[in-house]
This record gives structure tokens, sequence and C-alpha cells, in this order.
């Protein structure tokens, strides 16, 4: 890496490459992020909600 400023040239070149999401992409994807994730975030807490019941039984 000799030239700084041929690197910059490069990169700024290969920037220009790139394709990037559209809007709607970005909005949909991030809505199925969040509902994945709070999904999960529902299952797992109904699996140590079952878990705890039946712990508590075990010692009751």
């Amino acid at each position: 890496m000799a030239n700084p400023i041929q690197f910059l040239s490069q990169v700024r070149s290969e920037v220009g490459k790139i394709t990037w999401p559209t809007r709607r992409e970005v909005v949909l994807t991030t809505i199925m992020v969040l509902t994945m994730a709070m999904v999960a975030a529902i299952f797992f807490s109904l699996v140590d909600w079952v878990i705890n019941l039946g712990i508590k039984a075990m010692f009751i």
C-alpha cells in the first residue's frame, strides 16, 4: 500500500459497485427481525414458565 490516494480511489470505486438495499427492503427486513425477536422472547418466556411450574411442583 504505497500510495494512500490510490487506495482511497480504489475504495471509492468499490463502494460504487455495491448494490444497496432499497428503503422498502430495509423496512421489511427490520420488521421481520423485530417480529422474530418478539416471537422468540415469548416462546422462551413460556418455556421458562413451564419449567418453573414443573420444578415448583416437584418440590412442594
